[in-house]
């Protein structure tokens, strides 16, 4: 069974051609023709316009596990998931429900903290790398944000897509922030929402640069490891797994270490915490344990970094995968499904919208 599992892990992406999504989208109450609605994968470069009659195509689509998003003034947005793993799709007709309008006197009061509250969105939004100081959102006012003091939370949401350039990628984000929550007390960041990726017109030398910078963010990314476990090229890219037992360190005080943590210096097999699941290209992750993943072609220079590492370990990039879901599920694409059931200690959790590359980015091997 074993070998099995890794024939059917390892089939190479070469295998799996690009396909068409295809469909229309009607009005939910006449059924009327939808035109001009905007029709996307999230977090992808593929995106296109209904017609006037409704219908609309997407091409060049790599396998994998989407969002497919519409978007159009007067609808509520509609997503759908679709899993591309075969050939060309035909979607049911695609039906929106029309924005119900309520008009009532609304009093504005200008909120004096917005600013500072919109300083703290960005910076763990966008995150604070050499990249992110290089990416601008350009409609702040579209980002509705509200702290609550007694629980020092921070959420959020946007009216609107944000439209974000990030100019050491060389991409154009549209972003429809759903979610966002900063916890104080725990010290979690989660935000959610979809995104379509568009190229930013440059000079030669700037496209030179904007692939050499996509390329470095690539490598040891968990975009590049998840494809890795997929192409059984873990090794060759540079990438080492460990168990790491992790438990709860009773006398904890909120001033020494949280857990007991014993650190198993014996790699790991992909088949020892990846399962195959019934639908063709998605993958679970499944441990009992937290994996220790290192990237051994890049060494970790933030000399404030607190993630557990032995003395005898050397500074690799590193993260931890802590599962708080019992299956983590990715695609071929090397994007998790359901990002709510893991989190990640170090190096993958300092990443953020900055860092974001669309899931059907591929660099070009030498």
């Amino acid at each position: 069974m074993k070998r099995f599992l890794l024939m059917l892990l390892f089939t190479p992406f070469a295998c799996f051609a690009q396909i068409s999504i295809s469909g229309k989208i009607i009005n939910g109450t006449d059924k009327s023709p939808v035109a001009d609605a905007s029709v996307f994968l999230s977090n992808a470069t593929v995106g296109n316009k209904s017609a006037g009659d409704g219908t609309f195509i997407l091409r060049n689509v790599k396998p994998g596990q989407y969002e497919l998003v519409v978007t159009v003034i007067g609808y509520e947005t509609y997503r759908q998931a679709v899993l591309a793993a075969g050939g060309s799709i035909s979607l049911p007709d695609i039906k929106l429900i029309p924005k119900t309008l309520v008009l009532k006197e609304v009093n504005i009061m200008p909120d004096p903290n917005w600013e500072r509250n919109y300083d703290a969105f960005k910076q763990e939004f966008l995150g604070t790398s050499s990249i992110a100081l290089k990416c601008v959102i350009l409609n702040p006012g579209m980002v509705d944000l509200e702290y609550d003091k007694s629980t020092r939370t921070l959420t959020g949401s946007s009216y609107d897509f944000l439209e974000i350039d990030n100019k050491a990628l060389g991409y154009h984000i549209k972003y429809l922030l759903t979610k966002f929550l900063k916890d104080g007390k725990i010290n979690l960041v989660y935000y959610e929402g979809s995104a379509l990726f568009q190229e930013m017109k440059g000079s030669a030398k700037e496209k030179a640069r904007w692939k050499k910078n996509r390329k470095q963010v690539y490598e040891g990314s968990s975009m590049q490891f998840l494809r890795a476990i997929v192409g059984n090229n873990m090794p060759n890219y540079g990438f080492k797994v460990l168990r790491l037992i992790r438990k709860p360190n009773p006398a904890y005080t909120g001033l020494n270490d949280k857990y007991i943590q014993t650190l198993v210096n014996v790699p790991l097999e992909v088949t020892d915490f990846t399962k195959l699941t019934d639908n063709r290209g998605i993958f679970a992750l499944k441990f009992p344990d937290c994996l220790y993943v290192m990237y051994t072609k890049k060494r970790d220079d933030d000399r404030y970094n607190s993630t557990y590492r032995p003395l005898n370990m050397p500074n690799y990039l590193t993260t931890i995968l802590s599962f708080v879901e019992p299956y983590t599920l990715f695609d071929t694409n090397g994007v998790i499904i359901n990002p709510a059931a893991v989190t990640f200690e170090g190096n993958w959790g300092k990443s953020r919208v900055a860092e974001m590359l669309p899931v059907d980015y591929t660099p070009e091997e030498k």
